[in-house]
Order: C-alpha cells, then sequence, then structure tokens
C-alpha cells in the first residue's frame, strides 16, 4: 500500500457515491448520470451549448478576422501528416464495417464540440475504445502517437493509465479504465486538405486538425486524480504537470509587487468576493473547457507585454508547456504566433502562491488561452482543492479550436465527402 497524500481520502468501499454505481459499464453508468440530481444539472447545462452555432472563444464576444490565415506550413514547421494518414487508414482498416461508419464524420461536423471530460459518457460520438478489440485499441493509440510529440504522446497515455488506476483504487473499472475513451475521425485522412481525430473521455479530450501541413491541436483537456501512480505496473509515474506548477510559482513570486497584485483576482479558490456563478460545479475555476465554444472570457489580470524580461520568459515557458503535446514543427508555428501577439497577452491568477499552495491560472491573448485549476473531490473525498487534482485546458480563439477557421478557408469545393 502507497503512502500517497492521496489515500487518506479515500470512500469506505460501501459508500454510496461509489457503491450506487459499482458493477455498471460506460453506457449504463451514463443513463444513471442523467438521472442523478448533480451530473444530471451537469448534462441539462451543458447540453444547449453544444447546439450553439460554432464561433469561437473570444474575449469581448467578437471573433477577429484575419487571426488564423490559411497558408501552406513554413519551412521545419510541417507536422507529420503522412504519418498520420497512414495511421488513420490503418484504423478504418482495422474496425469493422458497422463500426467504420460510426467512426467518421465530415471534416466541419458538429460533433467536433461533443467532447466532454467527465467520466459520464454524455455523447457517445465514433467509437468506445473499451468496447472495441484490443487491435483497433492500438490502431487508434498509434494514430495518437504518429501524430504528437514524444513527449505529449506519453502525457496523454499518462492521463489513460491513471484513469485506469483510479478505477482500480475505487474499484470501478468499468467507468474508469485505460481505455474508456472515445475515437473519432473528421474529414478523409489525406496529405493536404483538411482532416483530423478527436480521442475523449475521463480527464483526456485532444482536437486535433491537420491541412496543408499545418496542425492544431485544441481544445486539449488533459487532467488527473490523483496525479500519481503509487502502485502496480505503472508505480513511480505521475506528477505530469508539476513542471507548470513550478514555473507558475516562479512567475508569481518574481512579480513586482504592483503587478503580482493586478494578477491576482481573487485570494481564496473559493472567495466571497467572487460573483454569483465564478465557480462552476463541474468546471470549477476554470472557464475554456467542454462546451465552451463560444465563451465570452475577458483579459483579466496583469499584462505581460510590462513584466520584467525574466517573467515574460516564463509565460511563454508556461505556454510551450500547454503545447509540449505538438511535434517540433507545429509547436515552432504556435510559438511564433503567441509571440506575435505578446504586446495583447494576459496572466491571472486566484488563490496562493507559495510551495504547496493550490491555486488557479490563465494565460490569455486572442491566440491562446491556456489554464491550469486545482480541483475538489470526485472519486475521492475531499471538498477543497488539493494539489494532486488537476485541470489544465488549452483552446485557440477567435475561431480556430478544431481548425475551423482553417477549415472555412479550404476551397470547398476541393473538401472530399
Amino acid at each position: 500500500m502507497g503512502s500517497s497524500e492521496y489515500r487518506q481520502y479515500l470512500f469506505p468501499h460501501d459508500h454510496p457515491r461509489l457503491a450506487g454505481i459499482r458493477g455498471l459499464d460506460a453506457y449504463g453508468y451514463r443513463e444513471a448520470a442523467r438521472k442523478d440530481e448533480f451530473t444530471g444539472g451537469l448534462i441539462n447545462g451543458w447540453e444547449p451549448l453544444y447546439l450553439a452555432p460554432f464561433r469561437g472563444v473570444s474575449e469581448n464576444g467578437e471573433v477577429r478576422p484575419g487571426l488564423h490565415p490559411l497558408e501552406t506550413a513554413r519551412p521545419g514547421e510541417r507536422a507529420p501528416v503522412e504519418e498520420m494518414r497512414e495511421m488513420a487508414l490503418r484504423l478504418v482498416d482495422v474496425v469493422s464495417d458497422a463500426d467504420r461508419e460510426r467512426l467518421s464524420f465530415p471534416v466541419d461536423a458538429p460533433e467536433w464540440q461533443t467532447w466532454a471530460n467527465p467520466e459520464f459518457m454524455q455523447f457517445d460520438t465514433g467509437l468506445r475504445l473499451d468496447f472495441q478489440p484490443p487491435a483497433v485499441q492500438r490502431a487508434a493509440l498509434a494514430l495518437v502517437e504518429a501524430s504528437l510529440s514524444p513527449e505529449g504522446y506519453a502525457l496523454v497515455r499518462e492521463m489513460m493509465r491513471i484513469n485506469g488506476y483510479l478505477g482500480e483504487v475505487v474499484d470501478l473499472p468499468k467507468i474508469l479504465n485505460e481505455f474508456s475513451y472515445n475515437i473519432a475521425l473528421y474529414g478523409i485522412p489525406d496529405s493536404e486538405q483538411p482532416w483530423g481525430w478527436q480521442l475523449y473521455g475521463h480527464h483526456a479530450a485532444v482536437n486535433c486538425l491537420v491541412v496543408d501541413g499545418n496542425m492544431i491541436v485544441s481544445p486539449m483537456f488533459l487532467g488527473a486524480e490523483p496525479d500519481q501512480i503509487d502502485e502496480g505496473e505503472y508505480a513511480g509515474s505521475g506528477r505530469p504537470f508539476q513542471r507548470r506548477v513550478d514555473l507558475a510559482l516562479e512567475l508569481m513570486n518574481l512579480l513586482p509587487d504592483d503587478q503580482r497584485a493586478a494578477a491576482v483576482l481573487f485570494q481564496q479558490m473559493v472567495d466571497p468576493a467572487m460573483p454569483e456563478g465564478r465557480v462552476h460545479p463541474g468546471d470549477e475555476r476554470h472557464l475554456a473547457g467542454a462546451f465552451q465554444d463560444n465563451r465570452v472570457i475577458p483579459f483579466e489580470g496583469t499584462p505581460v507585454a510590462r513584466m520584467p524580461e525574466r517573467a515574460r520568459e516564463l509565460v511563454l515557458d508556461i505556454v510551450e508547456e500547454f503545447f509540449s503535446v505538438l511535434p517540433e514543427g507545429p509547436r515552432a508555428a504556435r510559438m511564433r504566433q503567441v509571440r506575435n501577439h505578446l504586446q495583447d497577452m494576459w496572466w491571472c491568477w486566484i488563490g496562493g502562491h507559495q510551495p504547496g499552495d493550490v491555486f488557479y491560472f490563465r494565460v490569455q491573448s486572442p491566440v491562446v488561452v491556456a489554464e491550469l485549476d486545482h480541483h475538489c473531490g470526485v472519486f475521492l473525498d475531499y471538498d477543497t482543492p488539493r494539489p494532486f487534482h488537476i485541470h489544465t485546458v488549452l483552446r485557440t480563439p477567435h475561431g480556430n479550436d478544431y481548425g475551423r477557421a482553417w477549415v472555412t478557408q479550404w476551397p470547398s469545393g476541393n473538401l472530399e465527402e
């Protein structure tokens, strides 16, 4: 038995939180979640947001034109499209004839927007991997691996494995397991025209699109409860977001007093000064999560351009940590885009900023929203945020989540159905 901090918050095995759903699979739990007062309320709140026409996250409700021009990827910035295409076609080949139709959607389909990060399956888009044979599971992972950087693939797999580990710890393996994720393809896998894939489930949701050598990976949600594995095959792995936490704390303690004060929106994670609704029952403090495709998120905090040079470098290091899932070329392209908008980038914070404190931060500019938030217990028993439960969100504002701004610029007559 491990001695990790999270273990003191385990529910008793017969606690109603767990016993009432033990034995259900993803589809049985889906129906139970709809009837539950808490999860049913989340579903009812999110459902109409999915149905809204896509515009994109923005800081003021107005999508800026021209922020995401579609041009052939620059030398050294090209995505590994050929390898991705090969793995996507292999996935198509190994699924059954009946599942092949369920797997694929048009490149601009609204089903992109059905992804979610909770453990309950609100939308059953594409194929649910824990109901697929190992050959399909392996092919899906091969597509993810071919698309992302080595460290990005390792990070996504760690989220999936931690999810499986959590299922073992709380004895809910049919709801929380390594393959309790949906996979879907969008468009026709091709070397130039737009297409992509989507993987989503508890604490891991990745949306990836490529076109003309360019790649976008967003929206992306990665999280963990707990953020470590202390037993079994993968014991010793974990703390996947530690560098982001360390960089953020270093930044906050480096800022001049006036800039730090401006950055801190609220001193407490649940603060009496917060307006009603600032802490969402499912999302807590983060604003750009599932079904928030059109959310207006005003710039808040302190302008990055006014920070001391070392502080600005730390902000860019944090952003690059979020982009670490991208292969080297697309990562360089996104960082170039972010640097071009450094004069309009903001940094904000909620909570404490000493080692061991729990907190929320957001980096935001016209071309990126990156959030990290410490959360309360879901499958562990604590009602204030803990350092070992972390959610992270990445968005591309002003219409290029899901690569949608690029897709709309691609000649429609050249899109294969």
